[in-house]
């Protein structure tokens, strides 16, 4: 056998590199078309969809619009609640148990029918509130945000009426037994209807308020805020804020139910923190 000459080597090597070089070259397109279809799935979640022109006027007037139709629900709301507020008023005196409420003044029961039919008129408009709310916002929204909306607002109204239930099981038979036993053997518990709905219904809707937590820590960590391991460290200050809150939000005085409702912050937000990590944030 002879040896291969100087020029087949040669045309052997430069067949090698030419197959080298489409290969490369085959690979770099698919790279590209992989890098592009990403960059055209964000830019397509982050453009505004139907994207209407609209001036100041335009924007002020539909939220006028929405205004008008939202207080036209509330109003509705009320003016039903207020035709069945002594059922109403019934339930809300059950956590009281044997305490006997008083009149102290003249049409201070009425007054009380029309702040509780406000209360419960407000909880029964909320829905609609919120989606007059989602009409005006939506045209701004891209189709990234949008699809936050929905499950934002069933999350928020589901841990609304969760933060009502938690305070009428827990914490006001908490602080109404606290005060009870307290001077049970002092003074008989006489209580005026007035002070003891305010004091109802502030905690209630309160606690509604402090269970929107974790609907907060989706928001920022799906809008790329704060990371779930940023709200895990800064837990001591977290333990610190909640014992604040639980001072705050509870108009009585009694330890009692401020840690209830301490406990309560603390166990949203750390539900919150493992939430968004289930998310990848």
């Amino acid at each position: 056998m002879t040896a291969p000459s100087d020029l087949e080597t040669s045309e052997q090597g430069s067949n090698n590199n030419l197959e080298l070089i489409s290969s490369e070259n085959s690979i770099v397109p698919i790279a590209d078309d992989f890098m592009g279809s990403r960059n055209l799935e964000n830019e397509f979640l982050d453009e505004l969809p139907d994207e209407v022109e609209m001036s100041l006027f335009d924007h002020l007037e539909e939220l006028r619009q929405r205004l008008f139709y939202s207080l036209i629900a509330v109003a509705i709301g009320v003016v039903g609640c207020f035709l069945t507020v002594k059922p109403i008023v019934q339930l809300l005196e059950v956590p009281a148990g044997p305490v006997k409420f008083l009149q102290l003044a003249p049409g201070e029961y009425f007054f009380v029918s029309i702040e509780v039919a406000g209360y419960c008129g407000l909880l029964i408009a909320s829905p609609f509130i919120f989606y007059q709310i989602a009409l005006f916002v939506l045209p701004g929204l891209t189709r990234k945000e949008r699809g936050l909306l929905g499950p934002v607002f069933l999350g928020s109204s589901f841990l609304f009426l969760g933060g009502l239930v938690f305070a009428y099981i827990a914490l006001i038979p908490a602080a109404l037994n606290f005060f009870v036993t307290y001077g049970a053997d002092v003074v008989e518990q006489l209580w005026s209807i007035d002070k003891y709905f305010k004091f109802v219904l502030l905690l209630m809707f309160s606690t509604g308020l402090a269970f929107q937590i974790p609907i907060v820590q989706v928001l920022l960590g799906v809008l790329g805020i704060v990371s779930s391991k940023q709200m895990l460290s800064g837990w001591r200050y977290v333990v610190l804020g909640a014992a604040v809150l639980g001072a705050v939000l509870t108009p009585s005085t009694d330890p009692l139910t401020q840690s209830l409702l301490g406990g309560a912050v603390l166990a949203l937000y750390f539900g919150g923190v493992g939430l968004v990590k289930l998310l990848g944030r």
